[in-house]
């Protein structure tokens, strides 16, 4: 080309006229046949993040650097969660739903299906077992039976229980946390009244009580932590404590005690947990929790009888 000639313009989707490669997206005056595997554009070598798989351009991967650092930025409770921006007491709004629709079916759908899903257990005599006792086929009651109830009276005043309970612990822990524990802490109740329950005897158990005693647990660990005045919580427990014990209320205090106990030793971990190994601790003390709960159901299938 003669140095007076002018040069031949670029097109406007920067591919060269003469080879048909296109140019890269920063430099269209240098050819490439290499694109971004986030966007697609092209990228010359100088452009070229390597990426695990092919490379990237440099808007893909500053973007995902701003996207990292504003999550990491973003605001979290003592136990991890992010703040609720939006509702705060979902999953406790779930579950109430779910108690509430389980009553309706039990009560006056189908009554009969409380006796499958209720913790029952009994082995009077050598080989003859039923419920929970007759193995690990039987321990779903362990869960089913926390959404059981018996009468309008119990499920209103576990539902109250759980709404006061509820949405704060939940908008501390986060949603899956809040949920671990209120199932865990069910869990370790049942598996405890299980544990101690005379086994010539039927045990009947229903309710979410002891996944609420749970939740009152921790709430007691999360004023500790927080240094919020503890009298309402402890008049409150200790109300409770004193139904679950008196005598003619048929209520099962084994549950409520095991729950208790269950929800304040997982909420320490929970709300103790040092920042840099928080989900280490936590998951630690999720996972002693379940290991508590096969160790009961082990302990009270091995003391029956034959």
């Amino acid at each position: 080309m003669h140095p007076e000639e002018p040069g031949r313009p670029t097109p406007a989707d920067g591919r060269d006229a003469g080879s048909g490669l296109p140019g890269c997206y920063r430099h269209p005056e240098r050819e490439t046949g290499v694109g971004c595997t986030r966007c697609g554009r092209p990228v010359c070598p100088e452009c070229m993040v390597p990426a695990s798989v092919g490379f990237q351009c440099p808007d893909c991967v500053h973007g995902d650097a701003a996207r990292e650092e504003r999550a990491r930025q973003q605001p979290r409770t003592s136990a991890g969660a992010l703040l609720a921006l939006g509702d705060g007491a979902l999953v406790t709004k779930v579950l109430i739903g779910i108690n509430l629709a389980v009553f309706l079916l039990t009560e006056y759908l189908a009554p009969a299906l409380i006796d499958d899903l209720a913790l029952r257990s009994i082995a009077p005599l050598p080989g003859l077992r039923a419920g929970v006792a007759e193995g690990p086929e039987q321990w779903y009651r362990l869960v089913t039976a926390m959404f059981v109830h018996a009468g309008l009276l119990h499920i209103a005043t576990n539902m109250f229980s759980l709404w006061v309970l509820g949405p704060q612990l939940e908008r501390v822990l986060g949603r899956l946390r809040f949920l671990t524990l209120y199932l865990v802490s069910g869990l370790a109740g049942n598996a405890f009244a299980y544990l101690l329950a005379p086994s010539d005897r039927w045990l009947n158990s229903v309710g979410a009580s002891g996944a609420i005693f749970g939740l009152l647990g921790a709430t007691a660990v999360l004023f500790k932590v927080t240094r919020t005045p503890m009298q309402p919580v402890i008049a409150l427990l200790v109300v409770n404590l004193v139904i679950s014990f008196a005598p003619g209320t048929n209520i099962d205090w084994r549950a409520h005690l095991g729950g208790l106990v269950a929800g304040a030793a997982i909420g320490a971990g929970m709300f103790y947990a040092p920042p840099k190994r928080r989900n280490l601790v936590q998951g630690l003390a999720v996972a002693g929790g379940l290991a508590v709960v096969l160790l009961m159901l082990l302990v009270g299938t091995a003391r029956l009888p034959g």
